[in-house]
């Protein structure tokens, strides 16, 4: 009988245990491992996502699991601690996602993802290389984006009404107060222009300048114009109501992203702010803007085909089919792909077409640390909306933070607004 040596033995016990290992872990070679996705939607948003994934998967071979959640950040961060980061995950600011570059996380993007990263959803940033050199890459493309600077209500009931009645909904988990965020950074926009938002969003404008103070004053005058607690009120009522604040039947206007359509039908449309708030200078035509952008944090030749995908003509036409027709997400290029509109997301896309100038959400844009501080004193302003002490200790706060985190070399981002090329 024909024996086989010691070392041979050796050699082959090895190559058996790390084949069991392999199997009992589920795992085998690059080309055939699960990919996992992580993103924002939850709730029945995300199944026209997870159809598209799907359909992604039969043109590339790959397999794919999309994980939502609404605590991004959070999740995000435990997973990184705990070397379980997703391969791709897809986030809503910009200045969380340039931190993850500079830690190393995000992984830049390589030539052929990079020309996805357009208009003001994924500027470049500068970051030091491991030889300590100054590099300039992108990390990041929009997937899906929404217009805001935009005010909903049903057209007739706003012509027929009175003093108009603000809805106002603060609530929204761990990242409650964003869309009083929203409002003092349109009113600041629409006011004083692109540039000084421009300089305030990265850092070069004082909080409690002159323009950054007008802008929340501009807000308490809306807030208070009625009477009551309406801020109060606010606090504990979901951005969102239970199927949308228009339909609460208690106001007449909402301050919102274009995302909110999904909760109304052809008769509440969008109008620019600048047309509906008193007091503020003719139109500019400019537009707040914010987005979902994809990044690599697991980076593999799928991770990078799943990218390109992800910006395809070919997977924003699968999107749209998956969705329902007021959920049909809106893509960088300002189309909601092939088909009928309602008429909410035809509004929206005439209003995004007519932009002459697009600038990112402030405070996504913002340190971490900072746009948390900004949703808190939204929060405490709204206690007391009328108390001048009040709104002067918010700002000097958040000033501190705003100068704490520019001597950290924190705000990696200098450029939020500009326009987008036609086509």
């Amino acid at each position: 009988m024909r024996t086989t040596s010691p070392p041979f033995r050796a050699a082959l016990a090895g190559c058996l245990l790390a084949m069991a290992a392999l199997v009992s872990s589920g795992c085998s070679t690059e080309e055939d491992r699960t990919l996992v996705v992580l993103g924002p939607w939850t709730d029945g948003e995300e199944q026209p996502f997870v159809d598209t994934l799907k359909k992604i998967s039969e043109r590339t071979g790959d397999t794919y699991v999309y994980e939502g959640t609404r605590s991004l950040r959070e999740t995000l961060v435990a997973q990184l601690r705990t070397d379980t980061s997703p391969d791709v995950a897809i986030l809503n600011g910009q200045g969380e996602l340039a931190e993850y570059a500079r830690d190393g996380d995000a992984r830049p993007l390589p030539e052929g993802v990079a020309g996805a990263a357009i208009g003001p959803w994924s500027p470049r940033i500068t970051l030091k290389d491991k030889d300590g050199e100054q590099r300039q890459h992108s990390y990041w493309v929009p997937v899906r984006v929404d217009l805001k600077s935009i005010v909903w209500s049903r057209p007739d009931d706003r012509d027929a009404a009175g003093d108009p009645t603000w809805c106002l909904g603060m609530a929204s988990g761990a990242t409650s107060g964003w869309p009083g965020t929203d409002w003092i950074e349109d009113l600041l926009l629409q006011r004083y222009g692109p540039s000084v938002y421009e300089r305030w969003a990265t850092g070069d404008l004082e909080w409690d300048d002159g323009p950054v103070r007008e802008a929340w004053r501009s807000w308490r005058t809306l807030l208070t114009a009625g009477g009551g607690n309406a801020g109060k009120e606010a606090l504990a009522t979901s951005f969102q109501g239970r199927h949308g604040l228009l339909n609460s039947g208690d106001c007449t206007l909402e301050h919102q992203g274009s995302f909110i359509r999904r909760h109304y039908g052809n008769d509440v449309l969008p109008a620019p702010t600048s047309d509906i708030v008193p007091g503020l200078p003719a139109p500019q035509k400019a537009f707040e803007v914010s987005g979902d952008m994809a990044a690599v944090f697991t980076p593999s030749d799928a991770a990078w085909k799943l990218m390109g995908q992800l910006t395809s003509r070919e997977t924003r036409d699968d999107w749209a089919a998956a969705a329902k027709p007021a959920e049909r997400p809106i893509f960088p290029d300002r189309t909601a792909g092939p088909g009928a509109l309602t008429a909410g997301t035809a509004k929206v896309l005439e209003l995004f077409r007519e932009a002459d100038e697009l600038c990112f959400d402030a405070s996504d844009a913002m340190p971490s640390t900072l746009r948390g501080a900004f949703q808190r004193a939204v929060l405490e302003f709204l206690q007391n909306p009328r108390d001048d002490k009040l709104l002067d200790g918010l700002l000097r706060q958040l000033e501190a933070e705003r100068r704490l985190q520019r001597e950290a070399g924190a705000f990696a981002i200098d450029h939020l607004c500009g326009g987008l090329p036609d086509g």
